[in-house]
């Protein structure tokens, strides 16, 4: 993985996520770490909000939205919750969500991301 340094057989990684590829997303760009890495029990994800997503939500997932940069809001079923930095979400899977306005935020998946599973309704 891109990023990641660690000794084999380590309990630990690590990922500088500024030097990660970002990857195009729903919302804009995302930086990922951890999401390939055998065992781990989440991901963590630095996203550039670039763009009005559509609301998607998750059947597994878990993820807290923790605003770096910016001020605006996210859409948690359908409801505009105001953000700026250090603002944190916990999204539940369920729950209809999307992040709104240019923003910046360190994202947590929690088991680590997986695209299969990312809905649409």
């Amino acid at each position: 993985m891109e990023g990641k340094i660690a000794p084999a057989g380590a309990g630990y990684a690590v990922a500088q996520l500024d030097e990660l590829s970002p990857v195009d997303c729903p919302c804009g760009t995302s930086r990922r770490a951890f999401s390939e890495l055998a065992g781990a029990p989440a991901s963590v994800h630095v996203v550039q909000i670039s763009r009005q997503a559509r609301p998607h939500y998750h059947r597994r997932l878990t993820e807290i939205y923790v605003v770096l940069e910016g001020e605006g809001a996210v859409e948690v079923d359908g409801q505009l919750v105001p953000v700026r930095p250090l603002t944190a979400v916990l999204i539940r899977p369920g729950c209809r969500h999307r992040a709104v306005g240019a923003l910046r935020i360190l994202n947590i998946v929690i088991p680590p991301f997986d695209s299969a599973d990312e809905w649409f309704d």
